[in-house]
């Protein structure tokens, strides 16, 4: 098939996916400075964060974490706090309730079994309340520097579109992802995958968006399989 079609139609390319080492070295390009978006002060911050950060976005997370953190600093607080009061401080999340006692069994769960402290562990970290395995991903990639792919919508979405994988589970498309850029390889610091997933998340939000992508404007449009293809 052309690369070229006429205007006003669409079409998916003949050719195979995405080249890894190629999508990773532009977007070390253009998301160089790519970090997760949700504010925190340290590791439990962190982990509280992305464990409300399910089924909302990390702009209206950051929105109430400021005073959730003044008025419970720390496991120890988050522990004891009341639930209405924190229910009252999430209910702009949707689910306040829900949310609060996650978050307050998480901190008693570190408490419990880790002295407060966030451990630096996959196992550990997913049989604390409201952790699973992309939250893991998250804490242990960005914190405490592993490579560790966290696969959110964004990345799912990214991944499909550039030919990587045809599923829709998180844990399939991360292995079809890790075993791509194994295969590709780069020579660029992009192949880090944390830094890799933060950067498909921007691309994601910015550019390759889930309704209406912006084939035009993407820097990867010339590689990928599905331009044009909403």
């Amino acid at each position: 098939m052309s690369r070229s079609t006429r205007p006003g139609t669409s079409a998916i390319r003949a050719s195979e996916a995405a080249d890894a080492s190629i999508v990773a070295s532009r977007l070390e390009d253009l998301h160089r400075g790519a970090r997760t978006e949700l504010d925190h002060r340290d590791a439990f911050e962190l982990l509280v964060a992305t464990v409300l950060s399910a089924q909302t976005t990390d702009v209206r997370v950051n929105q109430v974490t400021p005073e959730l953190f003044s008025r419970w600093s720390g496991p120890v607080a988050l522990a004891g706090a009341e639930e209405s009061d924190v229910t009252a401080i999430l209910r702009p999340l949707g689910m306040g309730a829900t949310r609060a006692r996650r978050i307050i069994g998480l901190a008693q769960g570190l408490l419990e079994h880790h002295g407060g402290q966030v451990p630096d562990d996959q196992v550990a970290l997913e049989a604390l309340p409201g952790v699973g395995r992309k939250t893991a991903h998250v804490v242990r990639g960005a914190w405490f520097g592993h490579s560790l792919l966290a696969v959110d919508t964004h990345v799912g979405r990214l991944s499909r579109r550039l030919g990587w994988t045809e599923r829709t589970d998180p844990r399939a498309v991360e292995e079809d992802v890790v075993a791509r850029m194994d295969h590709d390889g780069s020579g660029a610091e992009s192949e880090e995958l944390t830094l890799l997933g933060l950067r498909m998340i921007l691309h994601g939000r910015r550019v390759c968006t889930a309704r209406s992508p912006r084939c035009g404007e993407c820097v990867l449009a010339d590689v990928c399989p599905r331009v044009g293809v909403a």
